[in-house]
């Protein structure tokens, strides 16, 4: 059993680029599944499609891993992603919050990456009339 670079995994995803984005095959595995809040795909060219289009819809978006817990074959991040919206509000720099867990094969390759983040607060709160509605809807949850 190969334990997972974690170090180099992290380097990748912290100096991550457009061109370095269709190189996810150095760490994922080829059926690797990814999770989050918007997304459930299979697969490594549905991952990099991903992460891909993250440069093509926002400006300057780059991760922070800021915590790393590593187990057998299992890892858990915290990370801050900071970015600027392309649309509305672009010089305003943007930071969501969030957590990632990480499972390797026996190769050390991931096998599932699943993002945990609030999307109504670190995103749908930020955004144009969706923000408003949403900040309603949160005030109205805790009356």
């Amino acid at each position: 059993m190969q334990p997972p670079n974690l170090t180099a995994l992290i380097a990748f995803f912290e100096n991550l680029t457009p061109e370095s984005a269709a190189r996810m095959g150095v760490h994922y595995d080829a059926q690797a599944r990814f999770v989050d809040p918007f997304n459930d795909v299979q697969g490594l060219a549905a991952i990099e499609h991903i992460f891909a289009h993250m440069f093509v819809a926002l400006d300057e978006p780059r991760f922070v891993v800021t915590t790393q817990v590593l187990q057998g074959q299992q890892c858990f991040l915290t990370w801050d992603f900071h970015f600027r919206f392309k649309r509305f509000q672009t010089a305003t720099p943007q930071t969501i919050r969030g957590a990632t867990h990480l499972v390797f094969s026996d190769t050390g390759l991931v096998t599932l990456h699943r993002d945990y983040w609030d999307a109504a607060q670190e995103l749908y709160e930020k955004l144009p009339v969706v923000g408003g509605l949403m900040r309603w809807l949160k005030r109205r949850a805790n009356s």
